[in-house]
């Protein structure tokens, strides 16, 4: 019994030292529709079904490749959604937009674009390492990461044009 209380105070202790950075993540990784903390709880949850995080090499990784997937079924999910309701509607333009123009563009990337920009510009992670916590090479991570940029460059120039 003292066992099971000592591994259980290990798993609390390194889900209390992840939160506040993996949160971050989710919020910037999720769908505008998802709470972050939903979404870091949802991945919890997978995870613990599967593994113990004291089990796993690297918890925040294995985590944040599961808040990435998960951000992207939520994203299909929604995109379904919105596709659906775009048909039902007279007018598409009854909702109108909510949110600022750049975090709407920011919402346009794939989770996985996001989630490298997010690892690279704000967490200051090499490409090695974004490779490494998302499941692809190097290269592949600064082809996100320059993809996403040149998205977000065309959006706000279009913007520009537009404004």
């Amino acid at each position: 019994m003292a066992l099971a209380q000592d591994q259980l105070d290990e798993e609390t202790r390194i889900f209390e030292r992840l939160y506040q950075p993996l949160r971050g993540f989710a919020a910037v990784v999720g769908p505008i529709e998802v709470d972050p903390d939903d979404l870091l709880q949802e991945a919890v949850a997978r995870v613990l079904q599967r593994r113990r995080l004291t089990e796993l090499d690297d918890p925040g990784a294995y985590l944040r490749r599961t808040m990435v997937n998960l951000a992207s079924n939520h994203r299909r999910r929604f995109a379904t959604r919105r596709r659906v309701l775009a048909r039902l509607t007279a007018s598409s333009q009854a909702a109108g937009d909510v949110y600022p123009s750049d975090l709407a563009d920011l919402q346009r990337l794939a989770p996985r674009e996001r989630a490298v920009l997010y690892l690279s510009e704000v967490e200051g992670y090499r490409y090695a390492e974004i490779g490494e916590l998302l499941g692809c090479t190097e290269v592949a991570a600064r082809k996100r990461a320059l993809r996403a940029r040149q998205r977000l460059v065309a959006a706000l120039a279009g913007e520009g044009a537009d404004g």
